[in-house]
């Protein structure tokens, strides 16, 4: 197949390929073999940016005066060596109110290494510190959306893709646009008219663009989308650039959501629900999914007040160690894809916020082949998804048993960034958030207000703008018409034997995941399991549960199992917790539907699944969700927290359009309407 009958998401992405050139001074910079041009000019590439993309935007202005509660966006086609955006950052720096934000959104087909990177930024030694930040983050050469929060006003969405193909995807809106990339003559795949068509539809009202070529096709192209342009004195040698903004000649209803209209013509069902204040939210439930929600919105300026009648991480989520892992499809599909951006964006999540690895891991995780025909479904894994081995890969026996620290002759799949985490350290960190005030207490109801919702705690009552429930199986009582089951699981742990006479403990470097999972040691306690129990909701710890894990352990690794000093169930140590799980093992992550409404409004789908409506979804204003992690939630919640953030918050979206469709908890209304149910 060639590129253009390859969705992009299952394009692979190929590192740029680079020549270095230096100039008279022996400044060296980066240069495509691949498309025969220059990253940026070897005259003064700081001063080129800032002339052609910061200046002709009038950015200095605008951010000094920018007042909107959200942040100022600006997307750019061709990241590079990223001088551009980390240019704005800097001018965002001198020029924004202390209380302003910035997000940026920058796609890029073939992106530089991380050395690469390094070697580039030696250059502009004046943004060491913005250069450090984004190097630290840097993700591997996946397609799809990767976040990286720069600082506390900063964020950075990365779109790895081809840029037209991205950009046609992205659920958010700009106010700039920096038109970057290879010359027209050099790489005309880019400058197509999808590109300019998917600009158009991303645009806020009145959002500028610039760009150094004045190619007749580009003016023309701009022109079709609905941008008005203007040639302007070019840089250095360049004669001349267009600078403009979108004015179409015919404009349409402007949505008072960050998604555009005509984005959402497929599915209206999805297009969000109108902002609304978001100065004071409740986030019931104070695990994983709650506290992450939680920190995010404080983040961004919300006051959040946390309300869980156990106390932080009193339910699933008071584990000591949880797995960082997924377990992807043999073929890409929407889950998959969800999971493995949601795996990227935990780790450097975590990294950010705990750079001493003081209580989680980046060990690494092996994902045994045991049953018959696995290493042949391993095999097809990796050649349908074609991912670098810095995220995953296949290691033969010999490699399995060097990276576990045990004898363990299987072939597995390595996730090198995978790890483990203390949730209950985690979910205090991130309860001490400036702006979050936890209160324990049981929520007894709620009810609409005019400015918001009144909840009843107990005898107290709470007045908020909006509620995001994060309350795991117990959402099925409060979200009712959401399909939630609850799944019992029991880990169990046990002291690693010490003393004369036990034999050598075998170190354990990796976590091991079969049919269960084992972690490495922590405080001398080994922790494995887990069961699984679906629509058991008895969290009593059982003895056969620990004889269950045991078994499991056994099977998995024998070496490890025999130098315990005792095997026995008695032994054991454990902790048993309910899960909420969708029926299609997907997270539920936005807003809460009126499901009555949906099966009315959409009834025609289960006659015609082809059927088009105009109709938006209806929802319960103020009222979100974040539940139905499962036995993934370390890895899911925290992406599923931030784009609920960025929701209420009217920012971009983290993920694609699509996958943020496929988080939605209205999918399984529309699904079970198409199935005739």
């Amino acid at each position: 197949m060639n590129d253009k009958s390859v969705p992009s998401h299952r394009q692979a992405i190929r590192h740029a390929e680079l020549d270095w050139r230096a100039d008279d001074g022996d400044v060296e910079a980066p240069f495509s073999t691949a498309y025969d041009d220059v990253y940026f000019s070897r005259q003064d590439g700081r001063e080129e940016t800032r002339f052609v993309f910061i200046d002709n935007n009038d950015l200095p202005q605008r951010l000094a005066t920018w007042g909107e509660p959200r942040p100022f966006t600006i997307g750019e086609t061709g990241f590079g060596t990223g001088l551009n955006m980390l240019c704005a950052w800097a001018c965002f720096d001198e020029n924004a109110p202390a209380e302003a934000r910035l997000h940026l959104i920058s796609t890029e087909k073939h992106p530089l290494t991380r050395d690469a990177l390094e070697r580039a930024w030696r250059s502009w030694p004046q943004l060491a510190r913005q250069a450090a930040a984004l190097l630290a983050q840097w993700p591997p050469a996946v397609a799809g959306v990767h976040r990286l929060q720069l600082d506390d006003r900063v964020i950075l969405d990365l779109h790895f893709g081809d840029a037209a193909d991205c950009l046609s995807r992205l659920d958010g809106r700009v106010d700039a646009w920096f038109l970057d990339g290879f010359a027209p003559s050099k790489n005309p795949d880019m400058w197509r008219p999808e590109l300019f068509t998917a600009m158009a539809t991303a645009s806020r009202p009145g959002a500028t663009f610039a760009t150094f070529t004045c190619a007749g096709f580009v003016r023309r192209g701009l022109a079709e989308a609905g941008f008005r342009w203007r040639k302007v004195p070019g840089f250095g040698r360049k004669r001349e650039m267009l600078r403009g903004e979108h004015a179409p000649t015919a404009p349409t209803a402007v949505s008072p959501t960050s998604r555009a209209p005509s984005a959402t013509a497929a599915t209206p069902w999805f297009q969000p629900p109108p902002p609304r204040p978001v100065d004071h939210v409740a986030v019931i439930g104070a695990g994983i999914a709650g506290t992450s929600v939680a920190a995010a919105l404080a983040r961004r300026g919300s006051r959040v007040t946390l309300i869980d009648r156990g106390g932080i991480a009193a339910g699933a989520s008071g584990n000591p160690q949880a797995a960082l892992y997924v377990k992807m499809a043999i073929e890409p599909n929407l889950q998959s894809r969800f999971y493995l951006a949601a795996l990227l964006y935990t780790q450097r999540w975590l990294a950010r916020l705990d750079p001493e690895r003081r209580w989680w891991s980046d060990c690494g995780l092996l994902q045994l082949a045991g049953k018959a025909g696995d290493v042949e479904r391993q095999r097809r894994f990796l050649a349908h998804y074609d991912l670098p081995p810095s995220v995953v890969a296949a290691s033969a026996p010999s490699m399995v048993t060097a990276l576990a620290g045990v004898e363990l002759p299987r072939h597995a799949l390595h996730y090198p960034l995978a790890g483990w985490v203390d949730p209950v350290a985690l979910c205090h960190h991130l309860a001490a958030t400036s702006g979050v005030e936890i209160r324990r207490a049981e929520l007894k109801s709620l009810r609409e207000t005019e400015a918001g919702w009144q909840l009843a705690l107990g005898q107290d009552s709470l007045n908020v703008d909006q509620v995001v429930f994060a309350t795991g199986h117990a959402s099925r009582h409060w979200l009712d018409g959401l399909p939630i089951q609850p799944v019992r699981g029991q880990i169990s742990t046990m002291s690693l034997a010490r003393g004369s006479g036990s034999g050598t403990v075998p170190s354990l470097d990796r976590i091991l995941c079969a049919e269960g999972y084992v972690m490495p040691p922590r405080d001398g306690r080994l922790i494995f399991g887990a069961t699984f129990s679906p629509n058991d909701d008895d969290d009593t710890v059982r003895s056969s549960d620990h004889r269950r894990n045991l078994e499991e352990l056994a099977r998995m690794v024998p070496t490890l199992t025999e130098s315990l000093a005792d095997r026995s169930p008695a032994a054991c140590g454990g902790r048993a917790s309910v899960r909420a799980a969708s029926p299609d093992k997907t997270p539920y992550a936005g807003p809460l539907p009126e499901f009555d409404r949906w099966r009315q409004d959409y009834a025609a789908l289960s006659k015609d699944a082809k059927r088009s409506f105009s109709q938006p979804g209806s929802h319960y204003p103020g009222l979100w969700m974040s539940t139905a992690h499962g036995s993934r939630g370390m890895v899911s919640a925290p992406l599923c927290a931030e784009l609920i953030a960025s929701r209420l918050h009217d920012e971009p979206m983290p993920l694609e359009r699509e996958l943020v469709d496929h988080l939605h908890p209205g999918r399984r209304i529309i699904a079970d309407l198409i199935r005739g149910r």
